[in-house]
């Protein structure tokens, strides 16, 4: 199976990319965030079993400020579950493949 590599998002694009697909993850990382590369190759993964059901994002909170700030995001990697444009739920912190997969199948 081919990888998948979630979309890269920012602050500028961020309410278009949720309001044009049903059901998106976002994941809210930093480049220094241990915890969040270790989540790497578990959303890739997911990407791939999901693709077309699910759109894997990724936002630096580095780089971008105003989305994390409005969304309360005080901890990375935190992952937003948004299904038609709505915050459905919130994984904060690194979590193993089976968390995620079962929070995903409880909103698709």
């Amino acid at each position: 199976m081919q990888t998948i590599s979630p979309k890269i998002i920012d602050d500028n694009n961020f309410n278009q990319i949720i309001s044009n697909n049903s059901f998106v993850i976002v994941d809210f990382w930093a480049d220094w965030c241990g915890p969040c590369k270790a989540m790497t190759p578990i959303i890739e993964e997911l990407s791939s079993i999901y693709e077309n059901q699910v759109l894997f994002t990724k936002l630096n909170v580095d780089q971008n400020s105003i989305t994390p700030s409005k969304y309360g995001i005080s901890s990375i990697p935190t992952f937003l579950v948004i299904k038609n444009g709505q915050i459905m739920d919130s994984i904060v912190g690194a979590v193993t493949q089976e968390i995620l997969e079962e929070k995903i199948q409880e909103y698709l």
